[in-house]
């Protein structure tokens, strides 16, 4: 398949999607560890008009185990902020930026995330964008993040640190960076359906 093809309304096999280049997140991180530091990042964030969002929780390996999101990443234009719930919990400034609804927030499965976050405090959800479920509103069969990046955007991002442990004290150099990565790409997601008209 040659590149003027893309985007394909097919699924993407995996060993198609392994050709197209490896990219990651290479900008500014902000890793917001201390809930005074909380509000200067928000005002930072609810400046943009377009936010990638995601979230990352401790895995469970046992039946019946569950963890609440213990990070909530948050891309704006030039920097990505990571909020480690863990030590920040979710305060008044997360939660009227996560309620705004003149801020897009773009991500994959935002449900799943939203209802995650209502584990720590229940708020009411605005402006949240699910771009699997534009994908699949206009016929798209790639609805992954790690799929409609190489449809959409031409290049695969790693997902070697997904199964990490996101609930540790202090998160490596390589989790931050993916973290990052994957709000950095809903961002770009969000602003390539702008420009193909799909929103």
């Amino acid at each position: 398949m040659t590149p003027a093809s893309f985007p394909t309304r097919k699924r993407l096999p995996r060993e198609m999607i392994n050709d197209f280049p490896l990219r990651h997140y290479d900008g500014p991180i902000t890793l917001v560890t201390d809930p005074e530091d909380v509000g200067y990042a928000c005002a930072c964030l609810s400046r943009e008009r377009v936010l990638g969002f995601d979230t990352e929780t401790k895995p469970a390996f046992k039946k019946g185990q569950s963890f609440r999101p213990a990070l909530l990443q948050l891309a704006g234009s030039d920097c990505v902020y990571l909020f480690q719930l863990t030590k920040t919990s979710l305060v008044d400034p997360l939660v009227s930026l996560l309620t705004d609804e003149s801020i897009v927030k773009a991500g994959v499965a935002v449900r799943d995330d939203i209802k995650g976050l209502n584990a720590h405090r229940c708020f009411h959800a605005g402006g949240f964008v699910d771009l699997s479920v534009i994908s699949n509103q206009h016929g798209f069969m790639t609805r992954g993040l790690r799929n409609m990046s190489a449809n959409f955007l031409g290049f695969r991002i790693g997902k070697g640190a997904q199964r990490s442990n996101w609930g540790r004290s202090v998160l490596t150099r390589k989790q931050q960076v993916y973290a990052a990565t994957d709000a950095w790409v809903s961002r770009h997601l969000y602003l390539c359906f702008q420009r193909l008209s799909l929103l």
